[in-house]
């Protein structure tokens, strides 16, 4: 039996410089399962993009001609709520990144980033319960996680919780009478404000803000 292929992501390319564009593109060209398919050089040309070509994954520069990026995220959001954003900068200052993380980009990387991270960035960002991928300094994620990390509600703490002693994303919906898919919803949340890269980042993360108390072991019977 003959394997079916996966469509390739979508992504629609965002910045003034053609010159990046070329370069992103060619980047990105080189990989079967990735397809540039627009590209855009101001704010008001890139939500128009955004909106006719409902892409999977915009790479959009942090500065463009045009809206403030935050407000361009927010339109794009409202035009492609299916698009996931990774924004591509050469700014790493955390005011900026902790008002990104709120609108519900997927992806911050700096652009002296490898290849190898932009290509990673998009791939992971197409998975359904992928955690955001930060590429920025330290001190600059470290400012930003205390902030955000205080902002996880009640139910994001119970998911985390439940988390931490290892419970699978089907056992911790059956214990909280969830779907799986609300689950993974809140596993993405957690992950974006504590800037976690995995379920056990985010569990000692958590247990290190005092959002959860320490894993207990789960027994039997």
């Amino acid at each position: 039996m003959t394997a079916v292929a996966l469509e390739p992501t979508r992504i629609v390319l965002v910045d003034d410089h053609v010159v990046v564009r070329d370069g992103l593109r060619e980047i990105l060209d080189a990989q079967r399962d990735l397809a540039v398919v627009g590209e855009a050089g101001d704010s008001g040309a890139a939500v128009a993009a955004v909106r006719d070509r409902q892409p999977d994954i915009v790479l959009l520069d942090v500065q463009i001609p045009g809206d403030e990026v935050t407000t361009t995220v927010r339109r794009m959001r409202a035009v492609a709520p299916a698009s996931r954003v990774i924004i591509l900068s050469m700014y790493d200052g955390p005011q900026l990144l902790r008002e990104l993380l709120a609108l519900g980009i997927c992806g911050y990387l700096l652009k002296n980033s490898t290849r190898q991270e932009l290509v990673a960035a998009i791939r992971n960002a197409r998975a359904d319960d992928a955690p955001v991928l930060l590429a920025v300094s330290r001190e600059s994620l470290t400012q930003v996680q205390g902030p955000v990390a205080g902002a996880l509600s009640g139910r994001e703490r119970e998911v985390l919780q439940l988390v931490g002693q290892a419970m699978s994303n089907a056992q911790i919906a059956g214990r909280l009478s969830l779907s799986e898919a609300t689950v993974k919803r809140h596993l993405r949340n957690i992950f974006t404000k504590l800037g976690a890269v995995s379920r056990i980042d985010a569990v000692n993360k958590a247990i290190a803000a005092s959002l959860i108390s320490p894993r207990v072991p789960v027994h039997s019977g």
